[in-house]
């Protein structure tokens, strides 16, 4: 089983990785392609999701 802060460094990474997608989108946002933006900004939420879930699951583990 995974430790809370090997889940916690996980949510970190991640983090970082939804940054970088983010500055992505905006720029294919600035450059008026809305596909790319649509798809990037899509790939952010879902990324922003997992990282509630693994940062809820990490804080889970520590209070057992």
């Amino acid at each position: 089983m995974p430790r809370p802060a090997e889940l916690s460094s996980l949510a970190t990474a991640l983090d970082e990785l939804t940054h970088r997608i983010t500055g992505y989108a905006d720029a294919a946002d600035a450059e008026k392609d809305e596909e790319t933006a649509r798809e990037l900004f899509a790939i952010e939420r879902a990324l922003n999701a997992a990282n509630r879930r693994l940062t809820r699951l990490a804080t889970n583990l520590s209070r057992r």
